[in-house]
């Protein structure tokens, strides 16, 4: 979740709290990685389309879950990325005011947009459904097939089912 629109509800002392979260908290992969992925935070890593990442210091391939991976061929690295890694404190519940350690993990960007895909998605769906209420509002009913939104520009009659002849009268 972004921290400016929500800063309210967010304690005071949110940054010393994500600071223990993402560099002092032990996770799986270790201290200052990613919890889910093991992506180590502020290093520069190679990265793949379905979540593959090259691991420097171990000199392997690994997974969107930090498991050991196959090397990807000639094509699959040409979709390769590079991207710097940094750490956020990702909200389980998605509810900023619950702070408790169970609920809070490190989280590198990947990760974190993955756990936040629903809720983007819903946010996404209610911003589209805002716009088409105020068009609706200012500007009439939005036409719901192209041909009906070619009708005032072409002439066509609402009455009329098909398609229309062309070149004949």
């Amino acid at each position: 979740m972004a921290f400016r629109p929500y800063r309210w509800f967010y304690p005071l002392d949110w940054p010393q709290i994500s600071a223990r979260v993402r560099f002092e908290t032990r996770g799986p992969h270790g201290v200052g990685c990613c919890w889910l992925c093991g992506r180590p935070h502020g290093q520069t890593i190679r990265c793949l389309p379905d979540g593959r990442w090259l691991d420097l210091a171990h000199d392997t391939w690994r997974d969107s879950r930090g498991q050991s991976a196959t090397w990807p061929d000639i094509v699959d690295y040409s979709r390769v990325r590079i991207t710097t890694v940094y750490l956020a404190a990702a909200h389980l519940d998605h509810d900023p005011g619950n702070n408790r350690p169970r609920n809070l993990k490190a989280l590198c960007q990947r990760c974190h947009l993955l756990l936040d895909r629903p809720h983007h998605r819903a946010q996404a769906r209610i911003t589209i459904l805002l716009r088409r209420a105020a068009g609706d509002l200012f500007l009439g009913a939005y036409a719901r097939t192209r041909l009906a939104a070619l009708e005032p520009v072409l002439g066509y009659r609402g009455a009329r089912k098909g398609r229309p002849r062309l070149g004949r009268n």
